[in-house]
């Protein structure tokens, strides 16, 4: 079997939060086809990556679909001279899927069973509320109520919203293209409240998890965790700093006292080893679409079992960043949870062959061959975005 090609599909989509989805087809020559997913969170970058992927279809058609480690070390080498991490590494993620995929449709396998076989049963989920319909206090209790309803044992949110804007209409942290990192005092208060009203919703047998979306420096993000400690008890705080500085999450981490998590803007192992090593965080949060796919997630999650640190997958994009995580998850000891965007994944079923069942707050894990799922080709050509 070799490989004929590599096939980006980006689609327009409402189910995504930024409008559009990019997934990516690999086929062979014997008719077997895998899918694996980047989608990432701005046009442009979507966009360059089309182009980027079908310049590495060319390098690897003709290729031996098999030989999943060998090709992702020569597709992510081939960036090294100029920087292997970023786009690179995306891509890396999307093909390393698909070829996962390919693999186990061929030996008639989950892909799980290739992994060293199930330790659980099924996926222990967390969710995040639909923050758009936080327009009242009622409105928010409704939102958390049914998520707990749903089975669910924890839930994440962003308790700091983006409404205030510059007179350029810049989300507030940003002035002049510079990440201000700031957040006014009048802003903490209203995240603290908010905080507390979910938690006074959701009871005491919940998680709650923050996200700071990795947007404030060392002094505010200390201020602000510290007031939502205060304000009901918190089960993380979520990326506090921007990632590029390492020596900022140590200030923050040495002055809170709430659980640590980090990870989703890491890229490959290499990564994550000096914050295991300088013990920077108490989760980790891997993407599978981001970090160099299903076989870096089985080995970034081997490093974090040596420091018996959980595992939970990021997921912030469509069906196959869900099921990717999951299939690896399934042979994961160190496991906590998987994210899903919604607590109702049914905004998923145009896109795949079969509804995700979500059902009392976990993710069943089909036995089908690969990942399970297979796209639906006719929605994806009646959706794809024409690029030039």
């Amino acid at each position: 079997m070799k490989i004929t090609s590599v096939r980006p599909w980006l689609i327009k989509s409402d189910a995504s939060y930024w409008g559009e989805f990019l997934f990516v087809e690999v086929t062979t020559d014997e008719g077997v086809s895998g899918w694996g997913e980047i989608t990432t969170t701005t046009r442009l970058a979507n966009r360059a990556l089309c182009t980027i992927l079908r310049q590495i279809g060319a390098a690897v058609t003709g290729e031996d679909p098999a030989r999943i480690e060998y090709l992702w070390h020569k597709i992510f080498r081939s960036f090294t001279y100029m920087g292997s991490r970023g786009a690179a590494v995306e891509c890396v993620s999307a093909i390393d899927i698909a070829l996962w995929d390919i693999r186990g449709k061929v030996l008639d396998k989950p892909i799980y069973e290739l992994l060293g076989g199930p330790v659980r049963d099924e996926i222990a989920l967390y969710t995040h509320p639909n923050q758009a319909k936080f327009t009242s206090k009622e409105a928010v209790v409704r939102e958390i109520r049914d998520i707990v309803e749903s089975g669910h044992t924890a839930l994440k949110f962003d308790p700091f919203p983006y409404q205030g804007r510059t007179a350029e209409g810049q989300p507030r942290e940003q002035r002049d293209g510079y990440l201000d990192g700031s957040m006014s005092r009048k802003d903490e208060r209203e995240a603290a409240e908010l905080t507390a009203l979910i938690r006074e919703t959701a009871g005491t047998d919940v998680d709650i998890l923050i996200d700071a979306h990795g947007r404030f420096d060392v002094p505010t993000a200390i201020r602000l965790c510290r007031s939502l400690e205060e304000a009901g008890q918190i089960d993380w705080f979520e990326e506090p700093c921007p990632p590029e500085s390492l020596n900022a999450l140590r200030q923050v981490r040495e002055k809170v006292s709430a659980a640590i998590s980090w990870g989703e803007r890491g890229h490959t192992k290499w990564d994550f080893v000096p914050v295991l090593e300088n013990k920077l965080a108490d989760y980790i949060m891997p993407d599978v679409t981001w970090t160099g796919g299903i076989t870096e997630l089985k080995k970034i999650s081997a490093l974090c079992e040596a420091y018996y640190i959980p595992v939970s997958p990021h997921d912030a994009a469509g069906p196959i960043n869900v099921v990717a995580g999951a299939q690896v998850m399934m042979t994961v000891p160190n496991f906590y949870k998987l994210e899903t965007s919604e607590w109702n994944l049914g905004k998923y079923d145009h896109l795949i062959d079969r509804p995700l069942d979500v059902s009392n707050g976990t993710l069943k894990v089909t036995p089908k061959p690969g990942l399970g799922v297979e796209m639906n080709r006719d929605y994806l050509q009646s959706h794809e975005i024409e690029l030039d």
